[in-house]
């Protein structure tokens, strides 16, 4: 059993703009990782921490190198919830950059049950 996938508004919306080819491969991708979220050895979480001058620590990504897309997400361990925080086709320094300006945005309820539905 997977953990329930949550999404921000901005990371919604930057989906909805992705290619339609793209974005079945995007959901596999988040779907295949929400299986097992957090990291290696037991699962596929990608720890971002230090990034850019942005400290992202509790941040994970998924990287779709062949379609240079960047999945950010944090998690809800106790809940067992993924929180997709950003979805962006652009480059690793401005995805994180992205990543930290929602961080400023809502906080510490980033880490918390108060996104909607994927």
């Amino acid at each position: 059993m997977g953990w329930n996938i949550r999404i921000t508004d901005e990371a919604k919306k930057d989906y909805s703009k992705i290619d339609g080819s793209m974005r079945k491969q995007v959901l596999a991708g988040i779907i295949k990782v929400s299986k097992a979220p957090l990291p290696s050895p037991n699962g596929y979480g990608k720890p971002l921490g230090n990034k850019n001058g942005n400290d992202l620590t509790g941040f994970f990504k998924i990287k779709y190198k062949e379609i240079e897309i960047r999945v950010v997400y944090t998690l809800v361990v106790d809940k067992m919830i993924m929180n997709i925080i950003v979805i962006s086709q652009r480059n690793d320094n401005d995805c994180y950059d992205i990543a930290a300006k929602l961080y400023d945005k809502y906080g510490d309820d980033i880490f918390k049950d108060v996104f909607g539905e994927f």
